[in-house]
Order: structure tokens, then sequence, then C-alpha cells
């Protein structure tokens, strides 16, 4: 048998369905690959439960009543709340914080007589402070490293759940996307990473950041492991989510079998502009004549409003997170200051304590945008933007069945590098921003590497409830390839 760390979540599944290997095994292989907590990954770690949960799987599965993915191990980012785990967001003003409930997608995935998937958790994943970064360097508990070179980032704020997935330390991990968040670390890190249809998948018990653009999704080595994920993560919510949509589950495995022939496939021009460096530029044009041998059809398309994307985007979801980020006050649960003479003094030591630089720049922009005089000015015109840069991908889904391009004009960069300019890593976010800001599914597929033999990934943005469709186009291509498999040095 394959070595346990290198099986992908379809491989485990079907290892223990058939009864090959034990849920204990497997998790106990993945924990003793945490120990040391290589790349700074993970945030939280506790083997009994993680044993516990993999005992009663083994019982479910003996006694025939085992989840689609019983078993299988996944690791699940810091701002999706766990009773059995501490959980974070990456902040300080949060320190030990442990939920009286599970988040609904960590449910769905989760023991199999509550409804779930059957998967055994096998930890928290560090992540960018309330998931504010590129980089994964703004988390209070240190910065994660990139598997394939530590001295570079492994993108944010899922840098956690990417490094972890690539480094074999978890098959498979849950990400949140709020403008780029699963693409982009996906891409950095050589896996693959989906964010499904803005309300596709429930928004209870995830930690908000910006309410209109959060969305869960799973990253993992494959498009089948993601089909997999998906299809257990979503479904309606609506007595806990008012922004979760009412449509039946899917399953997002059932087209993965479909041919490419006849597909269009829209290039945006705006994509691959002065700014695209040309190590990702050659990756991306190489895996797009893949596609084409495979029968697609390239078309041409235009969204000429991308790089307003970037002043939209950081004008919304800062708005958003100063009011989301007002709860954390030190009066109910988290860090509270120790010094204080009064009420308005405790808020204010508090969350000048606890929160870190990153958080309190996007707080303070909000507030700014949203106060008197200037809403008008800025949040209004955004917004209207916003739906202008939707009806852009409207008119383009004319054209096309699904818009490929990169994920973002870089490698992944050395840590520090941004360090002092944060609109460095604003700019980094062009290519995924405008699909967050139009709630559309996109996803990130491994396609090779650049500068330094740091992975590149793919983006491919497919049209409102259209993930089937997307995870098929990334499978017909890891059917052609093998860059879903690469790994590592060493690892």
């Amino acid at each position: 048998m394959t070595t346990l760390h290198d099986m992908g979540v379809a491989q485990l599944a079907q290892a223990l369905q058939t009864k090959q290997v034990s849920a204990v095994e497997v998790a106990t292989a993945f924990l003793a690959r945490t120990g040391g907590n290589p790349h700074n990954a993970f945030l939280d770690i506790n083997s009994e439960i993680t044993l516990a949960q993999a005992q009663a799987s083994d019982a479910r599965i003996a006694a025939g009543t085992a989840g689609a993915l019983e078993g299988v191990p996944i690791a699940h980012k810091d701002v999706f709340v766990t009773r059995d785990f501490a959980t974070t967001a990456g902040s300080k003003i949060l320190s030990g914080y442990r939920s009286p409930f599970d988040a609904t997608v960590v449910q769905k995935l989760g023991a199999s007589e509550l409804g779930g998937a059957g998967m055994v958790t096998l930890g928290k994943v560090n992540c960018d402070e309330f998931a504010m970064g590129s980089a994964n360097e703004n988390s209070a508990y240190g910065a994660v490293t990139n598997p394939w070179n530590t001295s570079r980032i492994p993108g944010g704020s899922s840098g956690g759940s990417a490094a972890a997935v690539a480094a074999r330390l978890a098959p498979a991990a849950t990400g949140t996307d709020t403008g780029g968040s699963i693409r982009q670390p996906a891409s950095f890190c050589g896996i693959t990473g989906i964010k499904p249809t803005y309300g596709r998948a429930s928004r209870y018990g995830m930690i908000a950041y910006a309410s209109s653009l959060d969305q869960a999704g799973p990253m993992a080595r494959s498009a089948e492991d993601c089909a997999l994920l998906l299809s257990a993560m979503c479904g309606a919510d609506l007595d806990r989510d008012s922004t979760s949509l009412d449509v039946p589950a899917e399953n997002f495995s059932a087209k993965l079998g479909d041919s490419l022939q006849g597909l269009r496939i829209g290039i945006p021009k705006e994509f691959f502009g002065d700014g695209l460096a040309a190590d990702v530029r050659a990756a991306i044009d190489a895996a797009l004549k893949t596609l084409e041998a495979q029968g697609a059809k390239l078309v041409p398309i235009t969204l000429p409003r991308t790089e307003l994307a970037i002043p939209v985007y950081y004008i919304i979801a800062p708005a958003e997170a100063s009011s989301n980020l007002s709860r954390f006050d030190g009066v109910k649960f988290g860090h509270r200051a120790k010094d204080y003479t009064d009420l308005v003094s405790m808020y204010k030591k508090t969350r000048a304590e606890g929160f870190g630089e990153e958080v309190k720049r996007r707080i303070m922009t909000g507030a700014y945008v949203l106060s008197h005089g200037y809403y008008d000015a800025y949040y209004l015109q955004a917004q209207k933007i916003r739906r202008m840069i939707a009806d852009d991908f409207q008119r383009a889904f004319a054209e096309c069945d699904v818009i490929a391009g990169p994920v973002a004009p870089t490698v992944a960069w050395k840590l520090g590098n941004n360090a002092s300019d944060p609109l460095a890593d604003y700019l980094a976010d062009i290519f995924t921003l405008p699909a967050s800001l139009a709630g559309l599914p996109g996803m990130s597929v491994p396609v090779g590497f650049g500068e330094g033999k740091m992975p590149v990934g793919l983006q491919l943005i497919g049209n409102y409830l259209q993930e089937a469709r997307l995870l098929n186009v990334a499978h017909q291509y890891q059917l052609a390839t093998d860059f879903h498999n690469a790994k590592p040095e060493g690892v």
C-alpha cells in the first residue's frame, strides 16, 4: 500500500471502507507527522480527541453505518469554531477561546451520527489574524512557512491549511476565501482549492471578517478530493445563516467524467498584462494548451473593471470588518486588559492589546469609509462598482463557459518582503478579488513551477452554482498531468 500520508482523500476513504487500514492507524500516522509542528501550520492539536474520533469511526465502519468520508483526517482553519479544539482566528484577542458549539461546516464534515461525513479532526491550523492577509504573516502566533521553500510565504489567509496539505501533514483542510484566501495559498503551495458560490456553504460558526464576501471551501491535493469534500460541506442552513442559498445538496463528483470537447474557456486580456511575471505566464500558457488539446476552445474576453476590484474590495471588506470586529471587547470572552479605570478604558486597552497591526489598520479604514461625509464618497461608490464588476462577468459568460487565468501575478515571495508595505500584499490579490466581489465560484489548480521552483496555480472561475463544471475541468487537466501529485523535497 502507498504510504498513508501520500494518499489523498478518495484513496484513504476507499482504503478505510474496505478495511485495508483502520481510522486509528491513519490518525496515528498523521499525528506523528505533526510532531514539532512543521511550518508552524497547526495552532491546536489534541491527540486524545483525534484518536477518540478515529475509534468511533472504526466502530461505525464495523457496524456498517459509516459516513461517506468516514475516518479520513482533516484539519480546520482556525476561523471555524470547534467544541473540542481552541479557536483563536489567529488573534491574541481570542487566545484560549473554546466554543460551546461546532461551526456548520465542521459538523457537516464530522461525526456521521450527527449527520456528518465522518471525518476525523486532526486539529486547527494557522491563518492570518481574522483572515486578514495574503501571506500568513499576520497571525499572532507566528508566520507559517511554505513547504516548498521555508524562506517563502505560503500565501494567506488560509496559509496553514495550504502548508498542512502540501507538507502531507493532513490529506485535506478547510479554508475560507474572502478575496482569494483559498485560491492564492493553494497556488503558492501547489495544491488544489475551491471557493464555491457565495452562500453554498454555511457561514454559521465561521468567525466573520467581511460577511458579504466570506465563503468556506476545501483544500486538498486534487479536484477529485475537493469534489468529495465540497459535496459534504455544502447545503442549505437557512435557520442559522441568512445568506445561505436555498438550493439542494449536490454530488460534485457526478460530472467528473465529462469531456472537455467544445468547452469555451474565456481568457480575459486584463489578467495577462504587464504586471504578470513571465514565469507564471509560461506555466499558465502551457496549461491552457493542455486544455486545448483535450478539446476545449480558448475565447478572448474582457473584464474591464479588473483594476477597480482592489480599491472596491479594500473599501467594502474593511467596512464590514469594522462592524464585525466590534464584538471583541473583552466583556464576554477572549482577552481582557488587566489595568483599566472604567468600561471605556477597558474596551480601548483590550482592543489595543488584542488586535494586531493589520487588523487595526482595516478597522480604522472601515470606520473611516463608513463615517458621516465619507459614506457616499467611498462606500456607496464601491458598492455600485461591485455590481458593475458582477455584470462584467455575466457579459463574459455569454461568450464562454469557464474563465481561466493566473491566480496571482507572481509565485510566493520571501517572508518579510512586504512587511513595511501592506499595499504590495493588497496588489497581489488583483486576479482573485473580482470573482469574490461577484460571489462567483473560483478555484486554483497546480499547473507547474516558476522562479525558484515555486508552484504556480491556474485560476478557474465559473458562473453561479457551476462548481461541478469547474471541478471537472480541473479533474480532466489532472488526468493529463501530474503537477497535483508533486510534493516538496523531503516530504
